[in-house]
This record gives C-alpha cells, structure tokens and sequence, in this order.
C-alpha cells in the first residue's frame, strides 16, 4: 500500500485482470494514449510504465496487462505476488465475464494473505452498450463486493473505453485507495514521463514481437522469483476501510 510521507516519489505496480474481450487493453490505452481501436487482438503480457505528477508528488506506476485466460499460470502468479493494486474488469454484456472476475479475485485472495491492506477496483466495461443489451446490474456487483469483501479496499465502477466515459476516474479512484492526496490547487495525473512504454508509436506487429519476447523471458525466470518470493517473510499492516459506490 502507498502511504504518504515524507518522500515525494512513490513506485506502484497496477496489474489489470479479467477474461477475454472485456477490454482490459482498452482501457489501460484510453488512459495511456487517449487512443481506441474496435479491432482486438490478445494479450499475454504488456507493461507500460508511467510517471505522473500530482503536487510535489512524482508517481512512478508500471500498468500490466495480462491475458484473458490462464494459458501462462506461472506468470499470472508472478502478477498478483508484485502488484500493489488490481484493477479487475468484466463487461456488463456479459454475465460470464463476471464469473471470470470472480475467479479473478478468489486467485488473488489465495495469494495474498494481506489482501484486505491492497486497493482493487472493480471496473464493468461497454457501459456505451444499449440497456437492452446490459446483462450485469452495478447493483448486483456492489452486493457481491459487500459479501465477498467487506473488510477490503474496493470501489465498484463501470466506465466506457470506447466512449471515454469514467477512464480517467478510475485511476483517480487507485490514488484514493492508495492514500494518495490529490492537492485541491491541481486537476491530479499529470503526465511526465512515457518511457519504457509499450505500444502507442510503434506498430502492432513489433509491439507483439517485443511482448512476445518480454513474455518468454518472464517465463524463464518466474520459477526462481516464485520460490523468492515465497520466502519473504509477510509484515504487519494496517487494515484499510471498504469503499463501495
């Protein structure tokens, strides 16, 4: 968990799950480039990296986007042992991506024994969609968080990547849920810095190509993290209070 002090940098890892064709990339892109494209093409691990200014604060935050199924459990493992924040998405068309969610989230509470200290923010995607077409109320995911995690750190949203509608937001919400002050004198999310970003100037092929090679490196050297991080002792945190809307 972020906490303010008396530094003014602070490093955060925001790892992205959900099933297929949610729209999890969409997302991350909207926000990162202010970009959409209605063509999709799968994910198996993509990592940009950003730093933003807020105030006095610079945040460094890597945003990684996973894929929608469980082909690469060794490197789904790694995600939630690293991350300091889950950003879960499901699309409200769709009720069986919100099964996916909730598989999603049993993972990360297996993994996680300090769950209840780690900001998660629960995303329904297309809300641009016809009603008509709407197969998952907030309503009901807003139930399922209050049973499921009542003592946790969570916000229910629902947002539009394609119509840019709530993106911004919710990485509002992942400073709130962080403990990040957003100065009142500033709008917040400045961006600084795009380095080491994937994506956004170059060509889909060569981004795969790279992702593709990020991936099979992440694959060799994640049983040797793994068995790292399994024998790092846990310390002692606070709990943080559940937020819902």
């Amino acid at each position: 968990m972020l906490k303010m002090g008396e530094t003014t940098t602070y490093h955060a890892r925001l790892v992205v799950f959900g099933g297929g064709r949610v729209g999890k990339s969409a997302i991350l892109k909207r926000f990162l480039f202010n970009t959409f494209s209605e063509k999709h093409f799968s994910t198996v691990e993509d990592l940009h990296y950003r730093e933003f200014a807020i105030g006095a604060l610079t945040l460094k935050v890597d945003f990684l986007d996973t894929a929608g199924d469980n082909q690469f459990p060794a490197m789904r493992r790694l995600s939630i042992a690293t991350a300091q924040a889950f950003l879960l998405v499901y699309s409200v068309d769709s009720s069986s991506s919100f099964e996916d969610l909730k598989k999603c989230f049993d993972e990360i509470r297996e993994q996680r024994s300090e769950i209840q200290d780690i900001p998660i923010i629960i995303v329904g995607n297309k809300l641009d969609l016809a009603a008509e077409r709407r197969e998952i109320l907030k309503e009901d995911v807003a139930e399922w968080v209050f049973c499921e995690m009542p003592q946790l750190c969570v916000k229910v949203m629902e947002c539009s990547a394609r119509d840019n509608i709530n993106v911004r937001e919710i990485f509002k919400a992942f400073l709130q849920l962080s403990k990040i002050s957003i100065p009142p004198d500033t709008t917040g999310l400045h961006r600084r810095s795009s380095a080491h970003a994937s994506g956004g100037s170059k060509s889909r092929s060569s981004e795969e190509t790279s992702t593709q090679r990020r991936s099979r490196s992440l694959i060799r050297r994640v049983s040797k993290k793994m068995t790292k991080f399994r024998d790092v002792p846990q310390s002692d945190t606070e709990t943080n209070e559940c937020v819902t809307s």
